[in-house]
């Protein structure tokens, strides 16, 4: 089961220049930073939905390390990956994370985000969320590193559910059977579905759209 608010992993992550500048020195800062980022972008009237999404990807590949998380997806597949292989996960993994929960992001609807605690032990830390709705509370928690004095999240614990360890389980099996090319093409099968409908919900919404203004 995938995580269902994956989407908040992103709207955690108004415009820039409606903040101070920003402090990636701490994890809540980090986590508070590209959250704003995010919101502001969801929010601003004048962004069709293509320049929406363009800039909160952005913001996505900015405020996570998907190196760091592709390594702990593959966790021992990893060692016996090659350079190459690495580097194509690594690609293909972000793309899948961001064509998987694009709708989920764009769905957002001024859910209110408390920031609880940060914990740092190290170069790790943990940052405490809970997203609240009308009806549910629910707890994120962000799992950052640091990386030559800036924070980066590698991990997301959604209602006590990993989504690198998701992935893991998910992929292990794959890798077992059909190798790493195997699991590179299942991934990029993957991503090619859900561009394939993101095109077609927009042709829909296209196709209302002109319906309604005729």
């Amino acid at each position: 089961m995938i995580v269902r608010p994956l989407i908040f992993i992103m709207v955690l992550m108004t415009s820039s220049s409606l903040l101070a500048a920003a402090d990636f020195s701490t994890p809540m800062g980090r986590v508070k930073d590209s959250v704003g980022k995010v919101i502001s972008i969801l929010k601003e009237k004048s962004y069709d939905r293509e320049t929406s999404w363009h800039k909160i990807a952005a913001v996505i590949d900015d405020g996570f390390d998907f190196r760091s998380m592709s390594q702990s997806v593959l966790a021992t597949h990893w060692k016996k990956a090659s350079p190459e292989e690495r580097d194509r996960f690594t690609e293909f993994f972000s793309q899948y994370i961001e064509e998987t929960y694009r709708s989920r992001i764009e769905a957002y609807t001024n859910e209110e985000i408390i920031y609880k605690d940060e914990v740092i032990r190290g170069k790790r830390a943990v940052v405490e969320t809970i997203i609240k709705t009308d009806t549910v509370e629910i707890p994120i928690n962000y799992k950052l590193k640091n990386n030559d004095g800036e924070w980066y999240a590698y991990d997301v614990i959604v209602e006590g559910v990993s989504l690198v360890n998701n992935y893991r389980n998910t992929f292990a099996v794959i890798v077992k059977n059909e190798g790493m090319d195997g699991l590179l093409s299942d991934i990029q099968r993957r991503i090619d579905r859900y561009k394939a409908a993101q095109q077609e919900e927009e042709a829909e919404a296209g196709a209302e759209e002109v319906m309604t203004d005729g």
